[in-house]
């Protein structure tokens, strides 16, 4: 190889160790076999691929720059040198760390547990106001006959044959590139590098079991469905005993018999038979706090008069504000009041008489009725541009 290496790669002579590793990417890219098998450019691979086994050895490096020849020892071909294996080429094309600095070894056993989530059913009253639950739990939990070890106890993990605790093997195959070395997580031990030749019967092996919990889960008030409460290391146990995930409990409010619920307001109707429209009334209205177990033993207000006037029409709306469900964030809702007013249906030979002589003083013994246009609200119109 008599073309300067540092030409070769396109990096100057003092480039730094991940200049020259983005270089060679980059090339090895454009001149992989597998991207581009001419045999010229199969030739250029390599000669790109051994100048990046030099450059990226600091002690081959520095022989190099002292004018040393960097083959002279070995055989000549590629990938042959000592500490240059396949694997390194994988690291310069993802971006992995190679030799000098690699993070590979036998994977540890313990690790991070999953995230749970449970569904927690609760009333309107309880989202609104927010509540404290029991919760019933079924997650994996530390072992407590092997606090998380996974061995019998008196006994300990022993380091495996095969791969003396690297929890790798090493696999060499001949191609036309030269010897390329794969690792492979090793299959006796799993990638661990060691084994439990005598594993806990409680948790066989695991270092967990399951287990039935309560856990007391404070909802915040102001939550509505699909709403999430995170609980912080509340889930599953990991493997070995690692660390425990998050417990999401998401909150499903049911379905209440006075009140519908709109963001962070309340609706209701009022029904009222047609004589209280025409005369006016005051109604007694309910309101979401008496469904509250404290509301019996406490000043709490849980009723509201509504004042009609007289000849209140069907279809009015009452808005009466903060009364509704309170914000996660502060401030709370409104409560709205639609009116009904029922028309009777069955009249006896008295009440159809008063009502006729009624008809008669008002001059209504056979309106026409009025017919006039829909007006319809700006978000009304919008929807029906958009059905066109």
């Amino acid at each position: 190889m008599s073309q300067d290496l540092y030409e070769l790669l396109g990096v100057a002579r003092d480039a730094d160790a991940d200049a020259i590793k983005k270089a060679y990417r980059r090339q090895a890219r454009q001149l992989h076999p597998d991207v581009n098998p001419d045999p010229e450019t199969q030739e250029r691979f390599k000669e790109v691929s051994r100048a990046y086994e030099v450059l990226s050895d600091p002690q081959k490096r520095a022989a190099y720059d002292r004018g040393a020849d960097p083959f002279a020892g070995g055989a000549g071909g590629f990938a042959q040198g000592a500490g240059f294996s396949f694997t390194d080429i994988m690291d310069a094309f993802f971006g992995g760390q190679g030799q000098g600095g690699q993070t590979r070894g036998p994977r540890p056993r313990t690790r991070r547990g999953q995230d749970a989530l449970i569904r927690l059913d609760i009333d309107l009253a309880e989202a609104a106001f927010g509540v404290t639950k029991d919760l019933k739990v079924d997650t994996a939990v530390v072992c407590t006959t092997c606090h998380g070890e996974g061995t019998a106890p008196g006994t300990s993990p022993i380091t495996c044959e095969t791969c003396r605790g690297a929890g790798e093997v090493a696999q060499v195959q001949r191609s036309f590139l030269g010897e390329i070395r794969t690792l492979r997580p090793c299959a006796a031990c799993r990638g661990f590098g060691t084994l439990i030749p005598d594993p806990c019967r409680e948790c066989s092996g695991d270092g967990r079991v399951r287990s039935r919990r309560t856990l007391k889960v404070k909802i915040p008030a102001g939550v509505d469905s699909g709403t999430r409460v995170q609980l912080t290391e509340q889930g599953e146990v990991g493997p070995g005993g690692g660390p425990a995930g998050d417990l999401y409990v998401e909150i499903q409010v049911d379905s209440h018999p006075t009140f519908t619920r709109a963001g962070n307001d309340l609706h209701c109707t009022v029904s009222l038979p047609m004589t209280a429209a025409a005369l006016g009334t005051t109604v007694t209205l309910p309101l979401l706090e008496a469904d509250l177990e404290s509301a019996e033993d406490s000043e709490l207000v849980t009723t509201l008069d509504l004042d009609l006037k007289a000849g209140t029409q069907s279809g009015t709306e009452h808005l009466m504000r903060g009364y509704g469900v309170p914000g996660l964030r502060g401030g709370r809702g409104d409560l709205v009041v639609t009116v009904v007013v029922e028309t009777p249906t069955r009249l006896d030979d008295r009440q159809e008489e008063l009502l006729r002589e009624l008809a008669a003083i008002r001059g209504e013994e056979s309106p026409e009725g009025t017919v006039r246009a829909t007006h319809k609200s700006v978000f009304g119109r919008l929807r029906d541009a958009f059905n066109v």
